[in-house]
């Protein structure tokens, strides 16, 4: 299975990369949702989008909605510790965006790995 990193945060982009890449995935990672959209063109054969929610240049939300128009069959697992209110609203949002899957932050490896292995 190939995922896509989608995340500001150069501490969590590499944590989740780094497990992922101990389960024997392959992973690309980007730090906003334009350098993903690029990836994407690129990789055709991503399966699995990990996306933060609140980021610079374009932001998880956008990414949910441009990739569910572009590439429909990629799962989304939307992250977020929120910012000023708490991460459960931004959550509920990208839910409705599409997103087949949340997690709030901080979550653990065994989280994430489970949540993949639901989809």
């Amino acid at each position: 299975m190939k995922i896509l990193v989608v995340e500001d945060d150069a501490a969590v982009r590499k944590f989740i990369t780094t497990l992922l890449k101990k389960e024997n995935y392959t992973v690309f990672d980007a730090d906003n949702g334009i350098n993903a959209l690029l990836i994407l063109k690129e990789q055709k054969d991503i399966t699995l989008l990990i996306t933060d929610l609140i980021m610079p240049e374009m932001e998880g939300f956008e990414t949910i909605i441009e990739v569910k128009k572009q590439y429909p069959s990629i799962n989304i697992i939307a992250i977020s510790g929120g910012g000023q209110v708490g991460p459960e609203n931004f959550l509920v949002l990208a839910d409705a965006l599409g997103a087949h899957t949340t997690l709030k932050k901080p979550f653990s490896g065994q989280e994430l790995i489970r949540a993949i292995k639901n989809l």
